[in-house]
């Protein structure tokens, strides 16, 4: 059986035996990474679908992806990491042990909160974050460095999205890359967390970066950016076109351009007077800078950028979440509400799931992040007033009626109303009906 396998595979590599390839034996199949370049086309910028490329040419050089990536990591990166406690399969109280210190100081200098902005970076740049513990230690891998290895018992030479016995075994790490003389480093499937949010498509078990099906968005953001810049490098007034007479000597007009150039081109000759000589006729072919409107493209591609990475562009400052009653008290509340639900709480829950498979939870207990903490979720003050006073008038209701506090309290709580213990008296006075009264 293959489960058998790997188990004896596990057990030995964990008496010091030397984990290879060769020792899978089954029909491997990898999933690297696509490593296509940057590469540029004439004045033309396009960004490669790689990981390198993504970091430097999308998150490293748009300030719409940076301004993206870092309110992702802010938010995602305040969490804390918990236990909370299974009951019927139901979520419970949430509680502390010492083996979450792991996860606490991942590394030496190293806090939750950085091992979480990396976990989102990678898997929003990359499609996968990896991480394995060493010991005391957790380590993030490189993920364009990482290649998933599928093995299956079966006899067939099916693609490994074809073949359904098929399984991930383990996960090869190649320091400095494909290519790369340094020597590759094996690790079980069990031996790893993979957090791989968004599911690939075309992969069973490899992750999407949000960015690839915007990246032509990026690289037009890019190229308007460019235009700005060369607009008023040439000038910051319009394209124009100088004519001579035909009197005027070839050396004369190279003279008169040489001139032209030195005192008229560039920002700072902006608005200056022009002087021309005999000879000499300029005619306008552009368009002042007043004319050319670039919030109307601008905007709407930061805005596709936004949509794709789940982020509200009001709650980025884009321009086109700067407009009508976005900024509205209600509104804003509510893309902030509808991000957190949407985008945050699933990404968690994700990431506690993956990080299961190298920090174990305690029996009837799940890995969980205590949200309490969590600047982005703390609702309006008058949302809480009401939010609590509902809950108050519940419990006192609750009470009243004949249910036990602690039990009332639990349910409220935990919004599990089979916790709710009744004491057996009725409503109002608690007195027991069969008891009778000596007056």
């Amino acid at each position: 059986m293959l489960f058998r396998r790997k188990v004896k595979e596990k057990e030995e590599a964990r008496s010091g035996y030397p984990i290879s390839l060769d020792m899978f034996g089954f029909q491997g199949h990898s999933y690297p990474l696509l490593q296509l370049q940057q590469t540029i086309y004439g004045d033309r910028e396009t960004i490669g679908a790689s990981y390198a490329s993504y970091a430097t040419a999308a998150y490293g050089d748009n300030p719409i992806v940076f301004g993206i990536e870092r309110l992702r990591m802010a938010v995602f990166s305040d969490a804390r990491f918990m236990w909370r406690q299974l009951r019927s399969g139901k979520p419970g109280d949430l509680f502390s042990t010492a083996t979450l210190e792991i996860l606490r100081h991942p590394y030496p200098g190293g806090t939750t909160g950085d091992l979480l902005a990396r976990a989102i970076l990678d898997a929003d740049l990359a499609g996968n974050h990896y991480a394995v513990r060493l010991g005391d230690r957790i380590k993030r891998l490189r993920p364009d460095w990482v290649t998933i290895v599928v093995g299956s018992d079966s006899d067939t030479d099916l693609d490994p999205n074809q073949d359904p016995s098929a399984e991930v075994i383990g996960y090869v790490y190649q320091p400095g890359g494909t290519g790369s003389a340094a020597k590759p480093i094996t690790y079980l499937a069990d031996d790893v967390a993979h957090f791989a949010p968004i599911p690939d498509p075309l992969a069973n078990y490899r992750g999407m970066s949000w960015l690839t099906p915007v990246i032509r968005d990026v690289e037009a953001d890019k190229a308007t950016t460019t235009h700005k810049n060369k607009f008023f490098q040439n000038g910051a007034t319009p394209n124009m076109i100088v004519k001579f007479d035909a009197s005027i000597s070839p050396d004369n007009a190279a003279r008169f351009r040489e001139l032209f150039t030195a005192e008229h081109e560039g920002a700072a000759n902006a608005y200056k007077t022009m002087y021309l000589g005999g000879g000499a006729d300029a005619k306008t072919v552009g368009a002042d800078f007043r004319q050319i409107d670039f919030a109307a493209t601008t905007g709407k591609g930061e805005n596709r950028i936004a949509v794709a990475s789940g982020i509200h562009a009001t709650l980025l400052g884009l321009s086109e979440g700067l407009q009508g009653s976005s900024l509205n008290a209600g509104n804003y509340g509510a893309a902030r509400r509808s991000v957190a639900d949407t985008v945050f709480r699933p990404l968690w829950r994700d990431l506690c799931g993956s990080y299961e498979t190298i920090v174990p939870p305690p029996a009837g207990a799940e890995l969980w992040v205590d949200l309490d903490g969590v600047a982005f979720l703390r609702e309006d003050q008058k949302d809480a007033a009401e939010i609590m006073g509902a809950k108050s008038a519940t419990i006192a209701n609750l009470v009243r009626e004949g249910f036990t506090p602690e039990s009332v309290v639990a349910a409220v709580v935990e919004e599990n109303p089979s916790l709710l213990v009744h004491t057996g008296k009725v409503s109002v006075q608690l007195t027991d009906p069969n008891e009778v009264s000596d007056e």
